[in-house]
């Protein structure tokens, strides 16, 4: 009898350690997968999309007006960052382009018509840049205006312990676009990949099996190319 109890009592400690056991494991898998699924790399933002202090439109610039991205981001051909283009960039073109076309056309209409001078016009973004330089609406220096950067956003990020270099990459005939995305297609820019070490490395994997451009390539996987 007592031998009995005994075996219940043991038999019950098991069921109570495996219940436990389990317990613990399933809370465990529960809080790594809400850690996991709310906590990304720096650099792993994908659909990242922010409002920028001047809306401006690549799909407007790179796309419909046919602008090569290392017009504004030259430095992505020379050195490791691509950079984002200062005002005075902007200005090689916003010094005479003042307001969409299509407005302009529409004001020297009007003018015509109305037998006067077309008005000056000045786009509330473009406007933005003007005040950054410290410029009236006609692109001379104002005296009343204090010069101040432009604000941006950066959009994609890498890990600090991480050696990514842009001109290593245009050099050999990357299109920007296969990281960054059809950057030429959106309006406000986003992050496309997640840009992780398992994305970096399939895409190095990728260029040894196919090349790029149809040249044959030798894109390294090992550890110290990006981690030194």
């Amino acid at each position: 009898m007592r031998e009995a109890q005994l075996g219940d009592k043991r038999m019950k400690s098991r069921l109570l350690t495996i219940f436990l056991s389990c317990a613990i494991v399933l809370t465990a898998a529960n809080l790594f997968s809400s850690v996991t699924r709310n906590f990304a790399l720096p650099g792993n933002d994908t659909g990242y999309e922010p409002l920028q202090p001047i809306a401006y439109s690549h799909r407007l610039h790179a796309g419909e007006l046919g602008i090569a991205c290392l017009h504004c981001h030259s430095s992505a051909e020379q050195g490791k960052h691509a950079g984002i283009p200062s005002a005075n960039v902007c200005m090689n073109c916003h010094r005479f382009v003042s307001a969409p076309w299509v407005d302009v056309k529409a004001e020297n209409d009007a003018a015509d018509k109305e037998q006067r001078k077309p008005r000056l016009l000045v786009a509330s973004e473009i406007k933005k840049i003007y005040n950054a330089m410290g410029v009236t609406d006609e692109a001379k220096p104002d005296s009343t205006k204090k010069k101040a950067p432009i604000v941006w956003k950066k959009i994609h990020n890498v890990p600090d312990f991480v050696y990514f270099n842009h001109s290593v990459h245009v050099a050999t005939g990357v299109e920007c676009q296969t990281c960054h995305g059809a950057v030429e297609t959106m309006e406000r820019v986003r992050q496309v990949n997640d840009l992780s070490m398992g994305w970096c490395v399939n895409c190095h994997r990728d260029a040894n099996a196919n090349g790029i451009n149809g040249k044959q390539v030798h894109a390294s996987t090992d550890c110290t190319a990006c981690h030194f």
